[in-house]
């Protein structure tokens, strides 16, 4: 029997040639050609990302910090944890500390990592490490220029009743909240 998480070397798709279909300031599209096990050949267009942090900030009464802010094209306000691109080489639990520092103005002592996730598999490079932060300190907060951000605080069951009613739809702040009541009962 093989185990499900090896992967069956009958089942790799080998590349081909690649084209960089599209390069931007943060995203890049790459089209790859690939042969198949069973000797054709295939298109796969994906979406190439550095990656990015998501940092669940817990305060000693067992509140999280989160943050409102617009997002576009979706054209919403979004309700999500503190997070950010991972740059170039960084560390992903540096980018973390950075994120939540510049981002809300808090540093935290204590730091664990969760899970990693990808987000669109199919279609995206992109993964995302969820980091857990407690000890927290409040400072002052160093948005980008771009940025504009409120941040707040809310319980885990506020933030289960706002995932059932649509009002927090970002997937990562989705997913750190089902995380959230093992987290807080150290379950997990």
């Amino acid at each position: 029997m093989t185990d499900c998480f090896s992967g069956d070397a009958h089942l790799r798709e080998e590349k081909i040639s690649s084209d960089l279909v599209y390069e931007g300031d943060f995203l890049q599209v790459q089209k790859d050609s690939v042969s198949l096990p069973n000797g054709h050949i295939a298109t796969r267009e994906f979406i190439r990302h550095p990656g990015a942090v998501v940092i669940i900030p817990i305060f000693d009464d067992d509140k999280v910090l989160l943050e409102r802010q617009f997002r576009y094209p979706l054209n919403r306000v979004f309700i999500e944890f503190p997070a950010g691109k991972i740059d170039a080489g960084e560390d992903p639990l540096i980018c973390a500390q950075r994120e939540l520092r510049e981002e809300t103005g808090y540093t935290a002592t204590d730091w664990r990592h969760l899970c990693t996730i990808h987000n669109a598999i199919a279609y995206s490079d992109e993964r995302l490490e969820i980091y857990v932060a407690r000890g927290l300190t409040a400072g002052p907060a160093s948005l980008d220029d771009e940025e504009f951000l409120e941040t707040f605080t809310a319980t885990s069951t506020e933030m289960s009743d706002w995932v059932r009613e649509g009002k927090i739809t970002d997937v990562k702040t989705v997913i750190g909240s089902f995380w959230l009541e093992k987290i807080l009962t150290e379950k997990w």
